[in-house]
């Protein structure tokens, strides 16, 4: 009776571990393959102002890709978290790119109220593909990748950033 419990028991939680291991699977974000890599790095966008964001120009240093919009809560509360970031890593040679997932319009009004010290692309609504291409399954926001200096994705986040992940993150540079 002892050995069939024990073996119930073990069963179950070998049903729970792979449950869970196949949860964590499909909702975790993964790092893209070569060929996304490749196209994100050729990538180019327009600025809020029609100035040009070439992703070329931020290979070689580590960077912070954040995916937002101006409609997202979320978002919008972690902007500043982003822009103390920059301000205070630049000088170890760390880049933040904000790529909104939104209209020019709407972002060039929302940065009169919020000057972001960082470089913006508009991704527009192409910019869900791409965090997707990136490892964002669900196509959330705000989703945020972190590159090495290589150009590798070292990190990656669905969902708000908190201080404790950027103080993670600055390690890697």
């Amino acid at each position: 009776m002892q050995r069939r419990t024990l073996w119930t028991g073990a069963l179950a939680l070998t049903a729970c571990a792979t449950g869970a291991g196949v949860a964590w699977w499909r909702l975790h974000p993964r790092e893209a393959q070569s060929p996304e890599l490749a196209a994100f790095w050729a990538s180019r966008f327009d600025g809020p102002n029609g100035e040009p964001v070439a992703m070329e120009q931020f290979r070689g240093r580590p960077l912070l890709v954040n995916f937002w919009a101006t409609w997202c809560p979320p978002c919008v509360d972690e902007l500043p978290l982003l822009n103390a970031f920059h301000t205070q890593h630049a000088g170890r040679g760390w880049q933040v790119l904000g790529l909104a997932v939104d209209q020019p319009s709407a972002v060039r009004r929302f940065m009169q109220k919020l000057p972001l010290v960082f470089p913006v692309g508009m991704a527009g609504l192409a910019g869900t593909e791409l965090s997707r291409s990136l490892g964002n399954l669900g196509g959330g926001l705000p989703f945020s990748v972190v590159f090495d200096a290589g150009g590798a994705v070292a990190h990656q986040k669905v969902g708000k950033v908190s201080e404790a992940d950027l103080v993670q993150w600055a390690q890697l540079g």
